[in-house]
């Protein structure tokens, strides 16, 4: 039976005179869409009357592909989806594989983008491809969208066309050619055969131009020894999973050394396998990646590092070269002994800033005829040469360089002698720079040359010898922006573009593949033959190392690159910027780092105050009669006594906002090119206020944490000694705690459960993992501020313990005998010790995020449900619930929820990329940006999990192995983390699960966690 009944949806509709239900009726949307806002054509739009179906016409294209000329803040331009590209499905990623090298950092990657936004990096996988991304270059997306980017050419400080720039610059060659002066072309390493053709070409269309190459970091006497040895200027590409021993003489390899990306071969041995893993000592004055990760670290100056080199040589080639005393000789000796005895699956690097060094290095390696040493596929990535460098700012001087041209360089911010560069710039008539930014140099030059980013430009690289790959745009120019390359075949008169050109040339290269091949798949592996030549006068270069002698002035300098910064090209980009320290765990800044015995003479001091924020002294660093003033002072363990550290990257100004322009510049102390300098310190008044994220130095003994023990003990004792299972009381009686359950257990082996394996073997504290979360989940930064004040946002984070007695297993001897509360063994006094590392501790790193627990102590606190499980293993967070308790991050045992005290977007107060239109464009569609009041964590990228459950549903097939991934696990390129299902038996994660080594993060609170660890095992 129907009813009559009439219902009605508010009260105003019980007026008929009402002039609004009147309107609803007639009308879907009572306002008129505002179209024009993201049209950008509001005139023409002015007189339509949307309707639905106008709506729906109007949104039938994508925003995305709308960074057309966006020169002036949001983007309006589109291209309209009238017929929607085939290769682009709204909502869905698509991936550009491509390679990038800036001149210091190179990778082979691929890109993710959204709707045409470049939004992500991930590592290319593709055979071949084996240069992996580090935590600068999954930065460098972000870099991309910086709203202070050189948007146009500019001609003396005022904005200019190209024409005008092309025009200038012809005539400045002409003008050059016909007063017989120089023509310098001043760039970075360039590992790039058509921009080196392309040069080439120019040189020979203007006789009177040279080519510099000027790496601000030099590896020039590297690159002299490999020459003076092999006929041409190249690095060693070192394999380090094939080998068993490795000596490392002031070789950071896992941080810069030689570019890096040495860390996937170097885990590959250090994963213990049927009994067995490589052993690894590391001489060294700074602590650093590498002298964390050593069985066997040996502290010392640089100039007992060069004795020690000399001494390793005569043990190896039998010979017997006079040199001095050194300490820890017999540690050294040692290390000689075991090299020698290694014989081919022995090698020996250096970092020593030393051609006579170098030269020994290649010596040693070859008589032990190490198989991870190898002339063949040498690496391009270094081509730059002191002594070059040194006549072309002669010249400059002198007045002979009528024009300079430069790209990918920065020399007023880079020289030590910057002052002199700028005097000498005066005198040359016509100056480019080719730049991003309007940095120091750009600022300065005639014409300031805007150039696209690497993600938005065409080029080629070869990186190593017979390899090839090829970078290619995964988005149109932002800017009124051209590429140094364009511009060369301006000049050159050349028609067509870079493309074309590139093109031309590449089919010359890959032989035997095709154009769209190599475009798609990233990379080119040709054939590549050893290196010729293969002597010198290695005794020459052994007895003129033995002179070395250590500072006059009683301290070394020894200057590196931070993980975060590298050589400061990147100083713009707030990710890297709030990246802590892998070491030190200080954002935000640079500092000297000076060992506890050098800092107490000095009376220099770190102390932690009532907030908990690190405080430190300032010191002034003088070399050659250049101060550095207003230092800040780190206390490093494991510094070389008479060494100080200090890093490049930092202290820039220009084209940077206020909140960026931190720290000191050390290039200005970079005398000679040389990164080892005699220095004397002194302290200076007043206390600088460091962004330090981590106060806990040690672990105290508490071996529950971070697990380790001995290679000899791994292979002759029970698992149950070395990893020992923790147990708790049950009914009186002592049982497994991770056999105990607070609550029922429910079914998870229907479906899929995910679960994360981190190997503390396989980790090299690196942060690549970090900074691909930031990407991939729209962590906001927070600034320097609120880092102090402990309110970073970061989901994972890489804790960094170091021993306070020689090693972890003297930590938890001293802590077992503690008897009683006072007195020598006391264990009040203890612990107080326990506290303070050891001069040159063990140091481990330990990967910590949400552990995802079955039994999650978060859920079970929210008075909201907010926080939930899942089947699949994965604790979720529902935002819109979410009412701030905060008590979830109370009842967290492993500290890992991050709470918005603040707006972070769209906030001037933390004005990063999400504070204006540009920079928001990195930002992830797929992931929620949080507000103000809500707690947020890892998700164990959910987004990413869903995606490939979908992926697989559409096309009708199974999941394999390795499709799942998280951001910091396909970040991860040592293997340290590998994700997937463990449901799946055949899963390499399953396996993992089940090996003797493993064990999860506080077993005994019994939160029966998803992500679980590995035992470290130390080759000692």
């Amino acid at each position: 039976m129907s009813s009559n009944k009439k219902y009605w949806k508010s009260v105003e509709e019980l007026n008929e005179n009402s002039s609004i239900v009147e309107a609803l009726r007639n009308n879907e949307f009572v306002e008129e869409i505002p179209t024009d806002e993201f049209l950008g054509d509001g005139e023409t739009l002015a007189s339509s009357s949307t309707t639905r179906r106008d709506f729906l016409k109007y949104v039938g294209f994508t925003t995305a592909a709308a960074t057309l000329a966006a020169c002036e803040g949001p983007v309006h331009k589109s291209i309209p989806y009238v017929v929607q590209p085939e290769q682009i499905i709204p909502g869905v990623a698509d991936y550009y594989a491509t390679s990038v090298f800036d001149g210091f950092d190179f990778a082979n990657l691929l890109v993710k983008t959204r709707e045409g936004r470049p939004i992500k990096v991930d590592n290319n996988t593709m055979p071949g491809a084996k240069f992996a991304a580090n935590a600068r270059i999954h930065a460098s997306v972000l870099s991309l969208y910086d709203s202070l980017r050189l948007k146009q050419p500019k001609i003396a400080g005022k904005s200019s066309t190209w024409a005008d720039v092309d025009a200038k610059v012809k005539a400045s060659l002409a003008d050059a050619k016909t007063a017989g002066k120089q023509v310098v072309l001043l760039t970075s390493t360039l590992a790039s055969p058509s921009t080196e053709k392309l040069i080439g070409e120019f040189i020979a269309k203007n006789p009177n131009a040279k080519h510099v190459v000027y790496d601000a970091v030099s590896s020039s006497e590297a690159l002299d020894a490999f020459e003076t040895v092999y006929g041409e200027r190249a690095l060693v590409d070192y394999d380090f999973s094939k080998a068993s021993l490795i000596v490392s003489v002031g070789a950071d390899f896992l941080g810069d050394w030689q570019g890096g990306s040495y860390d996937s071969g170097y885990a590959q041995g250090r994963i213990p396998k049927n009994g067995k893993m490589s052993r690894h000592f590391q001489l060294e004055a700074n602590m650093t990646l590498s002298g964390a990760a050593a069985d066997k670290r040996i502290p010392m100056t640089v100039a007992n590092q060069k004795l020690a080199l000399v001494k390793i040589y005569n043990v190896i080639s039998n010979s017997a070269i006079a040199t001095g005393k050194i300490e820890n000789e017999d540690a050294v000796l040692k290390a000689a002994q075991q090299l020698k005895a290694a014989g081919s699956k022995g090698v020996l690097v250096s970092g020593i800033q030393d051609k006579n060094a170098q030269l020994l290095v290649l010596a040693i390696n070859q008589a032990l005829s190490s198989e991870a040493y190898t002339t063949v596929g040498t690496r391009q990535i270094r081509k730059g040469s002191n002594e070059k460098m040194t006549q072309f700012l002669a010249d400059m001087k002198a007045g002979n360089v009528h024009t300079l041209i430069m790209s990918g360089v920065n020399p007023v911010y880079t020289l030590a002698n910057s002052a002199e560069f700028v005097s000498a710039l005066k005198k040359v008539s016509l100056s480019v720079a080719f730049s991003l930014k309007e940095d120091e140099t750009a600022s300065l030059t005639t014409i300031a040359a805007a150039a696209p980013h690497y993600l938005e430009s065409w080029n080629d690289v070869t990186i190593t010898k017979g390899s090839y790959a090829l970078t290619q745009p995964t988005i149109r120019p932002l800017f009124d922006t051209k590429q140094f390359q364009d511009a060369l075949l301006s000049w050159n008169g050349t028609a067509g573009t870079y493309y074309d050109y590139l093109r031309a040339n590449a089919s010359a290269i890959v032989t035997g593949s095709s154009w769209n091949k190599v475009l798609h798949d990233g990379i080119y592996v040709g054939v590549s033959s050893p290196a010729s030549g293969g002597t010198a006068d290695y005794a020459s270069a052994a007895n003129a190392l033995a002179n070395a002698k250590n500072s006059s002035t009683g301290f070394e300098l020894v200057m590196y690159t931070k993980t975060g910064l590298g050589d400061g090209q990147q100083a713009n980009n707030p990710w890297l910027q709030e990246f802590p320290d892998p070491i030190t765990r200080v954002s935000w800044d640079n500092y000297v780092t000076v060992s506890r015995a050098d800092a107490a003479k000095l009376g220099l001091e770190n102390h932690n105050v009532a907030n908990g924020g690190l405080n430190g002294s300032y010191a002034t660093l003088t070399v050659n009669g250049a101060t550095l003033e207003n230092v800040p002072v780190i206390i490093q363990p494991g510094q070389a006594l008479g060494t100080l550290g200090l890093a490049f990257g930092y202290g820039k100004k220009a084209a940077l906002k206020e909140e960026m322009q931190v720290g000191v510049n050390a290039y200005s102390l970079y005398s000679n090119f040389n990164d080892v300098q005699s220095v004397s310190i002194k302290k200076a008044g007043g206390e600088h206020e460091f962004a330090c994220v981590q106060s806990q130095k040690t672990l105290m003994g508490r071996g529950d944490i971070i697990k380790e023990t001995t290679l000899e003990i791994f292979n002759t004792k029970d698992a149950a000694i070395w990893n020992e299972v923790p147990k708790v009381s049950l009914d009186h009686e002592e049982v497994d705690a991770t056999k105990v359950d607070l609550w029922a257990s429910f079914d998870r082996s229907v479906g899929h459960h995910f679960n994360l394996s981190i190997d503390l073997n396989a980790c090299t504290g690196c942060g690549a993992c970090v900074i691909a979360c930031h990407a991939e989940n729209n962590v906001p930064v927070v600034g320097k501020s609120e880092v102090r004040r402990s309110r970073d946002m970061h989901w994972l984070r890489i804790d960094r313990y170091y021993s306070s007695e020689a090693t972890f297993a003297q930590d938890d001897e001293k802590k077992e005998n503690f008897k009683g509360l006072f007195g020598d063994k006391g264990s009040l006094g203890g612990f107080g010790q326990m506290e303070q590392p050891a001069d040159n501790p063990q140091v481990a790193f330990q990967p910590v995020m949400c552990q995802h627990c079955n039994h999650a102590p978060c859920e079970t606190v929210c008075p909201v449900a907010a926080t939930s499980h899942s089947r699949q293993g994965q604790n979720h967070m529902a935002y819109n619930r979410c009412v701030g308790t905060r008590y979830c991050a109370n009842n967290c045992p492993y500290k890992v929820r991050r709470f918005n005290w603040f707006l972070y977007n769209k906030n001037s107060e933390f004005d990063y990329h999400m504070n204006d239109d540009l920079g928001r464009m990195v930002l992830n569609p797929d992931v929620n940006v949080r507000s103000r009041g809500v707690m947020e964590k890892c998700s164990m990228c959910i987004q990413m999990t869903q995606a490939t459950i979908l992926s697989a549903k559409r096309d009708g097939r199974a999941i394999v192995d390795g499709e799942f991934q998280t951001a910091c696990s396909k970040a991860c390129s040592s293997g340290a983390m590998i994700f997937g299902d463990v449901n799946d038996d055949q899963s390499k994660v399953a396996a993992l699960a089940e090996e003797d080594r493993m064990y999860h993060l506080l077993e005994h609170v019994g939160t029966k966690p998803n992500v679980f660890y590995h035992v470290k095992v130390r080759n000692t």
